[in-house]
């Protein structure tokens, strides 16, 4: 497990990427840091033991196929998600170190995948 202060820390991190991005903002949801798009459509969670299953983790929006792909290549890394999962959400061990130039391509993507065109549009021309 993640010691409080280096959780705190990622958390931050984490925050700042997901901030960056226009028209975000962050409210619990579901008693998680959770980052939505226009204050409507989530993108991104950040959970620590949810309901007991040890990990301190991200969940994430995914493109078509990529859950898929990145959970059979590297079990200990990804997870499929509960509840959001079965709509090809990503669950990402923070816990396994953080890379985070990854973590800033997961974020990105999934904002993509849920904001609108013009939003994704100001972002990568950002």
């Amino acid at each position: 497990m993640v010691d409080p202060a280096e959780r705190e820390e990622t958390l931050q991190q984490i925050r700042e990427l997901c901030l960056a991005l226009p028209e975000t903002s962050e409210r619990p949801s579901h008693g998680a840091p959770t980052f939505f798009v226009r204050g409507k459509r989530a993108f991104l969670m950040v959970l620590t033991d949810h309901h007991g299953d040890g990990r301190f983790a991200l969940w994430c929006a995914a493109e078509a196929g990529r859950q898929a792909m990145l959970v059979a290549g590297d079990l200990e890394r990804y997870f499929v998600p509960p509840y959001v999962g079965h709509r090809g959400w990503l669950g990402v061990r923070l816990d396994r170190g953080l890379d985070r130039e990854e973590v800033a391509g997961l974020a990105e993507d999934a904002y993509a995948e849920v904001a609108p065109a013009r939003l994704v549009e100001a972002a990568r021309s950002a």
